[in-house]
């Protein structure tokens, strides 16, 4: 898996007078389980988030209020993905670098995952990930 496995996925919305509902199930709207959901929100002006891979985990991210890039990374190409719609969500493969930068104000950006925390599974070094990922080709 790499980079071209990443990709936008559009989810299941209900619109009507009273509002929208989008829905997201797992294996159903997304390609795996949710094990885990977790939150971004109140980050510091110019902060980053992410910085590291992982080496099994999936990841669904969604922007539930306001916007944020984020950029991915294989260790052979970079692209950015610009995020201001919560009716979409941006599936991360494994062994994918990503960085969050540019939060708008009272952003809020939740991620689904395949798996529960494991300390294990996280690359925080960047050379450390590139070795990983040249060692798998």
């Amino acid at each position: 898996m790499g980079l071209m496995d990443c990709r936008l996925l559009d989810l299941q919305e209900f619109r009507d007078e009273r509002g929208n509902l989008t829905v997201v199930e797992g294996n159903r709207h997304i390609p795996f389980d949710i094990q885990r959901v977790y939150y971004l929100y109140d980050v510091s002006d110019g902060a980053v988030r992410g910085v590291h891979a992982h080496r099994e985990l999936q990841q669904i991210i969604i922007p539930l209020s306001g916007s944020f890039d984020v950029i991915l990374d294989d260790g052979q190409e970079r692209k950015r993905f610009h995020l201001s719609r919560p009716n979409q969500g941006l599936y991360v493969c494994p062994m994918v670098w990503r960085e969050i930068h540019n939060f708008s104000d009272h952003s809020v950006c939740m991620v689904l995952a395949s798996r529960h925390y494991e300390p294990s599974d996280y690359i925080h070094e960047y050379d450390e990930f590139l070795s990983a990922v040249r060692g798998k080709r």
